[in-house]
This record gives C-alpha cells, sequence and structure tokens, in this order.
C-alpha cells in the first residue's frame, strides 16, 4: 500500500470526507488513518477503528480513522495517512532549510491579498538558512498545480495544458473538417434544388426565409448527430477510459451539459449550414430556371478551398502522429547508463533492514540473484538532490543542484553501471568506504576536477572522499539532459534492495526462491518486487498516450475527408456520365476515364501537401523544442505522409472513377 506521512492539520485542509473518525484523527503520533478499500482488505467486515498494524519498519500504529475512497481527479494518491508528529517523537526531521523536499500547502484568510502573502515568504529559506541557500518562495494556487506544473525560473512555463489545448485544437479541426464535407456535399448538389429555390423565389419567398430553412434543416441534422455523437461515446468511454487511466464520464444530470451540449449542437448546424444556405439562397431565379447559374471549370472555387483545407490539416496530422512516434522511439532506445534486464528492487519493510545481510547472502547462494545492493531509492527515481554541497575550489556564491543516492556496496555490479576511473564503493574490502561516494562524469564536469579520486566533497554535516566515477546515467526524464549525481556511502543506511536476477535461470524459477528467503527472514510481509524495465518504460506514458491519440485523430481525420472526397468523386462521377459514355463511344478507355476524373482532385491534395508540409514543421519544431534529447526531423517524413495521403486519396476517387469507366455508355446514354 502507499502511504503519505501528512500534518494533523491535512484532514481539516482538503475535503477528503471521514466516513468514521474525526477531523484531529492524526493529532497523536502514532496514529493511522486508512482508506475504505485498504480498511477493508486488510480487517474484512471487522471494525478497523482502534485496532494496531504495523506500518513498514516502524511501531504499531492505531487507526483513528477510515476515508472514503479517494476520487479519480485528485493529485494526492495515498491508501493510508501517518501523523508527522510520528517523525517528530523519532526525531527522524531534517531541520536542514536548504532541504525543499517537502511539499508544502498554505490556506490564506478569507480577506488575505495573495500577492502580500507571496511576498512575506519569498525569503523565508534564505533567513533561516543564514544565507546558505540562494533559493526564493512562492505561492502558486493548488487550481492550477495540475495543468501548469512546469516551473523555469520560479516561473509557471506551461505543463499539462498545452497537452490539453493540443487536443482541443485537433477536435476542433477535425469538427471543422466535418463542417467542410457537409458544406461541400451540399452546394455540389445544388443542382438538384436549384429549381426549388428559383420557383420559391419567383412566388415570393424572401432570402432570410430560404436561408432560415436551409439553416434548419443543418441544424436538425447536427442534432441528430448529436444525439448519435452521445451515445457513441457512451459505448467507446470504458475503452477511452483504460487508454488515458482516468475515470471520465458524461453528468447527464448536470444542467450544465445539457446548455453547453446544445449550444455546441446549435453552433455545428450553423457552422455547417451557414455557407450552403448563402450560396442557395443567393441564387437568381432567371439563370435557375434558364440553368445558367453555375460557372463551369472555375480556377479557385470555394469547394476546393475547402478540400485543401480540409486535407492541409489531415496531413499535418499524419506528419505529427509520424515524428511522436519516431521521438518515443528515440527516447526508448537511448542509452539508460544501466542494465535494465533482469534487473528489479524491493522496498525495506518489517525485518529485512536488520536481516538485510542474511538475504542477500542467502539470495546469491541459491543462484536467484547474481549481485545485491541496498540503496536510498529506487534507481528509476530521484528522491534526494542538493544544493549546499562543496568541495575544494567550488564558488560558494554558485549554487549547483546535485542528485544524491546512498549505496551499501556493489551498486555497479548490481546495476551494469560504467566505471569510468576508480572503483566501486566496498565496505568490507575498505572499512572507511562508508563515507566514501561515487561521482557522474556530468559531476566531475560541473566541480572542475581534473582527478577525482581522493577528492573531498561536503554535504552538510558530513565529508565524503570520491573513490570512483561512472558514467552518466538516465535518473528521471529520458528526454532530458543527465544531471550531475553522487552516490554516498551506508552512513545513512538505505530503504531499497536493488536485486540483479540470475540470467541463467527462468525468472519464474529466480522470483520463486527469492520470495521463499524473503518470506523467510520477513514474513510478516509480502513480496513484491518491481522491475527495473517496467518502471522505467513508465517514464514514457505521457508521451506513448499523445502519440496513440494522435494517431486515433489523424486515422479520424483522413477518414472524414476521404469521406468526403468519396462524396465529391460520386457526384461528379455522376453529373458527368453523360460526357463519360459519349468518351467510351469514340473509344476513350477506362484508365483514361479514370485519370480524368481522377486528376482535378490529386491536384488538389497535392496542393494541400505543399501547404500542410511548412506548417507541421514549424509545428513540431516547437513541439520538440521541449525535449532536451530530441530527434532531427528529416524530409523523409514529409515524403512518406505526402505520398501516404495522396495513395488513401487516389484509392478513394479512382473507385468511382473506374466504376463510371466501366459503366455501360448505352445505358447512360439512352436517357437523351
Amino acid at each position: 500500500p502507499h502511504g503519505m506521512t501528512v500534518d494533523p492539520d491535512f484532514l481539516t485542509m482538503f475535503s477528503f470526507p471521514l466516513l468514521r473518525g474525526n477531523t484531529n484523527a492524526l493529532d497523536q503520533p502514532y496514529s493511522v488513518v486508512l482508506t475504505e478499500t485498504l480498511a477493508k482488505k486488510i480487517f474484512g467486515n471487522e471494525d478497523p477503528m482502534g485496532k494496531s498494524i504495523t506500518i513498514q519498519r516502524s511501531q504499531d500504529h492505531i487507526v483513528t480513522g477510515v476515508l472514503k475512497d479517494l476520487p479519480n481527479n485528485t493529485q494526492f494518491k495515498f491508501e493510508y495517512l501517518m501523523s508527522y508528529v510520528y517523525n517528530t517523537v523519532r526525531k527522524n526531521i531534517d531541520e536542514d532549510w536548504t532541504d525543499v523536499s517537502i511539499r508544502t500547502f498554505v490556506t490564506l484568510k478569507p480577506n488575505a491579498s495573495f500577492a502580500s502573502a507571496d511576498s512575506k515568504i519569498k525569503n523565508v529559506i534564505v533567513q533561516h538558512s543564514g544565507g546558505r541557500a540562494k533559493t526564493t518562495e512562492f505561492l502558486y494556487p493548488v487550481s492550477q498545480l495540475r495543468l501548469y506544473s512546469d516551473f523555469a525560473d520560479g516561473k509557471p512555463v506551461g505543463g499539462l495544458i498545452s497537452t490539453v489545448r493540443t487536443f482541443a485544437i485537433i477536435a476542433a479541426f477535425i469538427l471543422l473538417i466535418a463542417c467542410i464535407n457537409f458544406m461541400n456535399l451540399s452546394t455540389a448538389r445544388s443542382e438538384k434544388r436549384a429549381k426549388e429555390v428559383g420557383i420559391r423565389k419567383v412566388a415570393g419567398a424572401l432570402k432570410r426565409s430560404l436561408v432560415a430553412q436551409f439553416l434548419t434543416e443543418s441544424i436538425l441534422i447536427s442534432l441528430f448527430a448529436g444525439i448519435l455523437a452521445i451515445s457513441i461515446v457512451q459505448i467507446v468511454l470504458p475503452s477511452f477510459n483504460t487508454l488515458t487511466e482516468k475515470q471520465l464520464f458524461i453528468d447527464f444530470k448536470s444542467m450544465g451539459f445539457w446548455i453547453s451540449g446544445l449550444s455546441f449542437i446549435l453552433l455545428t448546424g450553423i457552422l455547417a449550414g451557414s455557407y450552403p444556405a448563402l450560396f442557395l439562397s443567393a441564387f437568381s431565379p432567371v439563370a435557375v430556371l434558364k440553368g445558367t447559374f453555375q460557372k463551369i471549370n472555375a480556377l479557385v472555387t470555394p469547394r476546393k478551398l475547402l478540400v485543401v483545407l480540409q486535407f492541409t490539416f489531415a496531413i499535418a496530422l499524419i506528419i505529427a502522429t509520424m515524428i511522436i512516434k519516431e521521438q518515443l522511439q528515440y527516447g526508448q532506445d537511448r542509452n539508460t547508463g544501466y542494465e535494465k534486464n533482469n534487473l528489479g528492487y524491493v522496498f525495506m519493510m518489517g525485518d529485512l533492514d536488520k536481516n538485510f545481510e542474511l538475504v542477500k547472502n542467502e539470495l546469491l547462494r541459491s543462484g536467484a540473484a547474481t549481485a545485491v545492493t541496498k540503496t536510498s531509492a529506487p534507481i528509476t527515481q530521484n528522491w534526494s538532490s542538493g544544493m549546499s554541497m562543496k568541495w575544494q575550489g567550488s564558488d560558494p556564491n554558485t549554487k549547483i543542484q546535485i542528485n544524491r543516492y546512498t549505496s551499501n556496496g556493489g551498486i555497479v555490479k548490481t546495476m551494469g553501471m560504467k566505471l569510468v576511473a576508480g572503483r566501486d564503493i566496498d565496505v568490507q574490502k575498505y572499512p572507511t568506504d562508508s563515507s566514501a561516494c561515487l561521482i557522474s562524469e556530468a559531476a566531475v564536469k560541473v566541480m572542475g576536477f581534473k582527478d577525482p579520486i581522493g577528492q573531498i566533497i561536503f554535504d552538510e554535516p558530513d565529508n565524503w572522499h570520491v573513490v570512483g566515477v561512472i558514467k552518466d546515467f538516465i535518473l528521471e526524464n529520458p528526454y532530458d539532459a543527465v544531471k550531475p549525481f553522487m552516490v554516498k556511502g551506508p552512513k545513512y543506511g538505505g530503504n531499497t534492495i536493488h536485486i540483479k536476477l540470475n540470467p541463467a535461470n527462468t525468472t519464474a524459477q529466480n522470483l520463486a526462491k527469492a520470495e521463499e528467503i524473503f518470506k523467510k527472514y520477513n514474513p510478516a510481509y509480502p513480496f513484491e518486487f518491481r522491475f527495473v524495465d517496467s518502471e522505467y518504460a513508465r517514464k514514457f506514458t505521457d508521451e506513448k498516450l499523445i502519440g496513440t491519440l494522435t494517431s486515433l485523430f489523424a486515422g479520424l481525420t483522413i477518414f472524414i475527408s476521404c469521406l468526403g472526397l468519396f462524396g465529391l468523386a460520386t457526384f461528379m462521377a455522376e453529373k458527368r456520365i453523360k460526357e463519360i459514355g459519349i468518351r467510351k463511344l469514340l473509344g476513350a478507355s477506362v484508365s483514361s476515364i479514370t485519370k480524368l476524373l481522377s486528376i482535378d482532385f490529386l491536384k488538389l491534395v497535392l496542393i494541400a501537401i505543399l501547404i500542410a508540409i511548412p506548417i507541421a514543421w514549424w509545428a513540431m519544431q516547437s513541439w520538440l523544442s521541449g525535449y532536451v534529447y530530441r530527434i532531427k526531423i528529416g524530409w523523409e517524413v514529409f515524403a512518406g505522409a505526402g505520398l501516404l495521403c495522396l495513395l488513401i486519396s487516389f484509392a478513394t476517387v479512382s473507385y468511382q472513377a473506374i466504376k463510371a469507366g466501366v459503366s455501360n455508355p448505352v445505358k447512360s446514354l439512352r436517357s437523351e
């Protein structure tokens, strides 16, 4: 179970509903509050209140409250809450003001000025650290934390909001493409209704009444489409929730949903029907009844512009999908600096700390593992960093963030890291290695060491001597530049056991042996082994989701665009059916007729490709600028996307063209 240590006021500040207990439930140091699901998992149908549970290696804690299970849309993820007072009793509090690893939430008084409160806390850390820290603090609204969580120099620079905006724009363009199809097909079939418009005008119908009629038809179609869309969304929502790992739902009881939904349907109907309504209502009754109202073979028409517009967006989205996929693969293929295969970890709980050496020796002796090390955190996560380190020649006015880690020895062998200089930490062979450290190549560079072995690094309150230099490795974001890193000796212990499984055995065999050993020395806790390669893959979750959604949107866009193209091709083939019949009687082949009917549409798609390429290049360059480690966009992406779109368009149009080409000319000319 995943828990959090929080201040007792947490239950008062945040409105998570308590099913049992009250908001004072965390006032005592050995109190714990469970979520409803965890309480039922541990105690079944029994009343959990007042019962004791053991959490990791700490003393027994008394259940003083039960929380209703957390909603899906909260940033907090926990199954139990421990009181921060417990750390005070155990004197397990880091009083160094330069350590800013604990998140702090503040509730301002109702009439308090946000700007005033922000200015008052600005230099709190500087004042309490005696000037050692150079950082400044600022307040930030919790309501903005989810979507605006990226900062640079203490200022928000975006976050998930950029993804939300991107997909909102894509959705808007997909809707626009659907509207364009409606406009194109409506105006293309204008001849069918031209005489109706002409007769109605001669009979005295006003232009505004005709506009109202056509808009009403469009809105009714939009209404039926909206009902169908809601039904489809309701059906596919479970699958979408699985994809996004969210619990989205349609709140049919919300008046806001119905008002916004109907407004959106109305807007869509007006948008889709406005051009056809104005186009049809503007017909001159004299020209219509004479059959001379249409311009033949005009170089530029609104219909052609609309086709170019929708395919421009479709091609740009295909290019974006290809680049996102390539960037994702580029990050996944990046050398991590350690060996992920057969590597995993177990968190220290219960008796594992005191029995660590016994567990380690048995794992190695049984053949389940080839190397074992105790560390302060998983190799895929950064739990500690500092800016107050000093070394010979360091500038006291320059603060450099250096990530920190601990190991009891054997970390290089266990993780499969590369030693650039020196040796690994080995306390058994070198007893003074409890205060030894390894540093990364990036750390050597920022510290300016020419010969790093033997150098002393001061990280309050201890001195650490460098015994080795390791090759840079990825700890956090695979797309960022690697940061300076320091691995300290086992002076302060650790809480994670990393295990290199024996590749000579199957994974199942290794895990079975390991589970037996862990249950022997830590029987009160389950054996929960986490694979590093799986944990590392989680770092690509956002990019994978963006890639999947973009692919779906690109597929939907090209499908809708081709539907419109198919409809136009069908109409044009019908309109020119007599021309095609005459050409066939004069000896025209099926291929020449197919070329005749296809070439005009393919010209429009080619123009769309030429417009889409610079737009897509600019948009994806902007997107890639957010990654330090990124691909270079090659011409192959644009060529591939353009060729793909041309082939799809040709297949769409040629079906109707070939169908028209193989038709019997006698039937098409018989009505004359």
